[in-house]
């Protein structure tokens, strides 16, 4: 019996060896695919009888031992819309069951991946190689909030950015105390109509006396009045009768034309406003010079020369679409060739309890199962999940030389248990030949 018990369980040997060589062959050949998650190989020994004054030979089972929580190597690459995960978690995807023209039917089984090389495709989804489509969080283009109720697979749609009329001017300068006679003090600036048409304004700056200046607006595209208006901005507590220090804005007043001004009022904004018309209806704009009594506009410190620190406005001229770029955080943002950026949706780092219990599917995906848990949606970087790294991809966890190694010694198991099966097989022939 023990003869025919040690053939069985050496044949036990072979075959669990043999599922060992099916893993290491499975790694070797995954060795350099992106976000491969390795297989080794657990052994499990079955016994039949086992007392303290017998045991029969039982039997050894090879199990898969998943290495889905050992992270890969994270290489930099050149797509600007790789993603890789420093740490735990899975990337959620989307498995495409069908497509028709531009639509795209989705399994209704969430998938997780950790092959983070994503490219955008001729329907503007992120897709990678193993052709998954990548999930996120949509946010509002308007208030960047971002709605955490449930991702669905990122499409780029955006591809025009819509002109914004202006609608403030910033100034930041010094005026000359003692300007140079003929000085020119002035400063240009381009706003952007309704249709995101620029247009000139000019700002002229003429002084009355030491500490009170007039400042007059020109905007020679204006259809109703080209010279829109002037108003009067005094500096410092004496000229300004205001509480004010030397040198700041002390009071905004006598608005010509279309200006009004602003009431003073200590810290706040020092403002005046201008409408035009451009042929699109009345535009309101806000020139702000700062706050009162601060010096984060203008101001009029000694000199003699004008110093402009900068003007800038915040209306936009429309855009196209130019490029896709990811953040750390997870953003997806579209960025256009007007210089503006719209951030359209933010993926999720996704983890499990148990991991190595998930269901291995095709293309380094996996889905859940009752032994891995529910899956838990987190901010990357938060609640154990994993940071994002972009411009990146996360390597094969395979080590070859572990796996040669694994391989070497899984041969060598396979020829001992051969081996005992030869051996077993000559005693019972020689069992046999006792009876001739």
């Amino acid at each position: 019996m023990s003869l025919f018990g040690a053939m069985n369980t050496a044949i036990s040997g072979l075959s669990a060896q043999s599922s060992a060589f099916g893993n290491i062959s499975d790694n070797i050949a995954n060795s350099q695919t992106i976000g491969y998650k390795g297989v080794d190989t657990a052994f499990v020994d079955y016994l039949t009888t086992s007392t303290a004054t017998a045991n029969n030979p039982g039997a050894v089972v090879a199990r898969p031992d998943y290495t889905n929580t050992v992270q890969g190597t994270v290489a930099q690459t050149n797509n600007p819309l790789g993603l890789a995960i420093a740490g735990q978690g899975f990337f959620p995807v989307s498995h495409p069951v069908s497509t028709r023209g531009s639509q795209v039917a989705f399994s209704p089984t969430p998938y997780f991946t950790r092959a983070g090389d994503f490219q955008m495709d001729q329907n503007g989804y992120l897709v990678n190689s193993a052709g998954e489509y990548l999930n996120g969080w949509s946010v509002n283009a308007a208030t960047g909030v971002v709605n955490r109720n449930a991702v669905a697979p990122i499409q780029v749609s955006q591809s025009v950015y819509n002109p914004v009329a202006t609608t403030q001017v910033d100034l930041s300068a010094n005026l000359p105390a003692t300007p140079a006679a003929g000085a020119l003090v002035s400063s240009q600036v381009s706003i952007y109509d309704s249709l995101g048409t620029p247009h000139v304004v000019t700002l002229n700056w003429s002084q009355n006396a030491q500490n009170d200046w007039n400042v007059a607006v020109n905007v020679p595209d204006d259809i109703v009045a080209p010279a829109v208006g002037s108003a009067n901005v005094k500096f410092g507590a004496v000229t300004s009768g205001n509480p004010v220090t030397d040198g700041t804005v002390g009071s905004v007043s006598g608005g010509t034309g279309t200006v009004t001004t602003s009431a003073f009022a200590a810290g706040k904004p020092a403002t005046l406003m201008f409408t035009v018309d451009f042929g699109n209806g009345a535009q309101n704009v806000v020139l702000n010079l700062g706050d009162y009594g601060q010096t984060n506009g203008v101001t009029q410190y000694a000199g003699s020369s004008y110093a402009l620190r900068g003007i800038s406005q915040n209306g936009v001229p429309p855009g196209s679409f130019s490029s896709v770029s990811t953040t750390s955080a997870g953003s997806v943002v579209v960025n256009y060739d007007n210089g503006q950026s719209r951030t359209i949706a933010q993926v999720p780092i996704v983890t499990f309890n148990n991991p190595d219990a998930l269901q291995r599917q095709d293309g380094q995906s996996f889905t859940a199962t009752t032994t891995s848990g529910v899956p838990l949606t987190n901010d990357a970087g938060t609640n154990g999940a994993g940071g994002i790294v972009t411009g990146s991809v996360e390597q094969s966890n395979v080590d070859i030389a572990t796996q040669f190694t694994r391989l070497i010694v899984a041969q060598r198991a396979y020829s001992a248990n051969a081996k005992m099966i030869t051996t077993a097989d000559e005693l019972l022939q020689q069992t046999v030949d006792m009876k001739r």
